[in-house]
């Protein structure tokens, strides 16, 4: 009778209720047929074209007990972005979701789970950020979505050179053909796309024997003037990447002005994941610490960052008005051996685009450069700001210049304030216009005038004066507290008693709006004046 007692009674007691998350494992990832090289459990690379190679990823996952399951899938750049999701219930076991996308861009993409059991309880597998991941988080599948990836292994060649060209697609055929960027006549609308004028052939190279992972092709560098040029591959299914890289002069000096490209703040701001965690290797995906490649392809088909607001519209101006230039890339003021190589070789040296980060070398190359008495324009914002180490082809970040005693504003004139990511952008009101009669003449502005397109305006990031700024510093014109009170940029100009002349724009796209008036006529007045030595 006790037995039955204690059955009774244990019955009428509730049970506890469940607060088990429900348990998933084996979580992973593969790509329908032969892997592509580097791919791995939580790695899969896929071309969903139309030709039978690699058309999906299958997301496999094994649950304990029935649940309500989300499957998402995003894109990340400095956070995850959704592009995809699935929502079904599934019973215990394992299970398989199919991803196919269709025009979706080329890099990879993070993979993540929720799940919810039938008590409300819920397990999330979602990746780490950058930074987590680097110090041990669990990693969640990636899927790379391959188009046609390609780099060369320099930043810049000289005529004749070999260059080394890494190439990733799984194509059965490429067309390759080099163009020279800047006499173009089409606009650049997308940052995803490259024009230029054809400088070669075009070249078909067999693919399907090196469908399956990455193939170094060796190119000869035509005999061709200095510039910037870029290779453009064309596959059979209509993909389409693109490989820049500079002609340097055979020897500095061929001219007597050179246009530095921002060749390591190209690299810097590239989000392209080469190690497949998900997150692009740059210091901007939340990780500060990692090493940033050099000679790797770019995101967006191979395109530099910002190359369509902050470089291309220069490249074509140089081109319409007939200056010809010496182009080098920063790992050419590396190889300068001093500041006196320079010195010798150029009147004038351009800063066109973004220059944020350089290393020792060359900030003390063009500082020496400067005190010897060579003219410097900067048409740009925020440039000469963080030090960086290089060892070999990887850069890290250091320090800001400022905080090793070295503050950009006593080079340039000024030096980075504050940005807001291009929200506001505001008018040039003209300053000093008396003290530099030279920079407005043809421009009909005067003091107090405003100059720039309405809807365009000014900005992104911007510079200002300092204390440390050369005593004699004139502001050109200003952009009146554009983000509030004490935010303004200031564009600048200075000499030295060896001679120098240096201008700096104080605003981040000054130099991508050189086909506008009126900053064209100012930066042909600009170059009337700074090119004489």
């Amino acid at each position: 009778m006790r037995p039955l007692l204690a059955l009774l009674l244990l019955a009428l007691v509730p049970s506890a209720p469940d607060r088990t998350p429900p348990a998933v494992s084996g979580f992973q990832v593969r790509a329908d047929g032969r892997p592509f090289a580097g791919d791995r459990l939580l790695l899969a690379t896929i071309s969903p074209n139309g030709d039978g190679i690699r058309e999906r990823a299958t997301i496999a996952f094994r649950l304990a007990e029935p649940a309500r399951v989300r499957v998402t899938v995003s894109k990340t750049l400095r956070r995850p972005e959704v592009v995809w999701r699935r929502t079904a219930d599934l019973g215990k076991g394992r299970h398989r979701v199919h991803w196919a996308p269709q025009g979706i861009p080329a890099r990879t993409y993070v993979v993540t789970l929720a799940a919810v059991d039938r008590a409300g309880n819920r397990t999330v597998l979602a990746a780490g950020s950058a930074r987590e991941l680097r110090h041990g988080a669990r990693r969640t599948p990636v899927v790379r979505v391959l188009g046609v990836e390609a780099g060369f292994e320099r930043a810049s060649y000289a005529p004749g050179q070999n260059a080394g060209l890494r190439i990733e697609t799984d194509a059965g055929r490429l067309t390759l053909q080099l163009f020279r960027a800047g006499p173009e006549r089409v606009p650049t609308t997308a940052r995803n796309v490259m024009n230029g004028e054809p400088v070669s052939e075009p070249r078909t190279l067999p693919w399907r024997r090196w469908r399956h992972g990455p193939r170094r092709v060796r190119l000869r560098i035509p005999d061709l003037p200095s510039g910037l040029y870029f290779a453009r591959l064309t596959a059979d299914d209509g993909r389409v990447g693109y490989a820049p890289f500079v002609l340097r002069p055979a020897r500095l000096g061929t001219s007597r002005a050179a246009v530095v490209l921002p060749t390591n703040t190209w690299q810097a701001y590239n989000f392209r994941d080469e190690d497949g965690d998900g997150w692009g290797d740059t210091w901007y995906a939340g990780d500060a610490s990692i090493p940033v490649r050099l000679g790797r392809a770019y995101l967006d088909r191979g395109v530099p960052p910002k190359y369509r607001a902050y470089d291309v519209g220069f490249l074509r101006w140089l081109h319409q008005t007939g200056r010809e230039v010496d182009y080098l890339a920063e790992d050419d003021l590396e190889r300068a051996r001093t500041g006196d190589t320079l010195a010798a070789a150029y009147d004038l040296i351009v800063f066109p685009g973004h220059t944020e980060y350089v290393t020792k070398k060359e900030f003390e190359v063009i500082e020496r450069y400067r005190d010897l008495g060579g003219n410097l324009m900067f048409l740009s914002a925020n440039n000469f700001f963080w030090h960086v180490d290089r060892r070999g082809r990887i850069l890290r970040k250091t320090r800001q210049w400022r905080d090793l005693e070295r503050p950009e504003a006593a080079l340039i004139g000024v030096q980075y304030l504050a940005n807001d990511q291009g929200r506001r952008k505001g008018l040039y009101v003209v300053r000093s216009a008396a003290r530099a009669p030279w920079l407005w003449e043809g421009t009909g502005l005067v003091e107090g005038a405003t100059f720039g397109h309405t809807h365009l305006g000014f900005g992104i990031e911007i510079d200002a004066t300092t204390r440390r700024s050369p005593r004699g510093t004139i502001v050109l014109a200003e952009v009146p507290e554009i983000y509030g009170p004490g935010y303004t940029a200031q564009m600048t100009y200075y000499e030295t008693a060896a001679g120098a002349k240096v201008f700096a724009a104080g605003t981040l796209d000054f130099g991508g709006r050189a086909r506008f008036k009126p900053v064209g006529r100012i930066l042909s007045n600009l170059w009337t004046r700074l090119s004489q030595p």
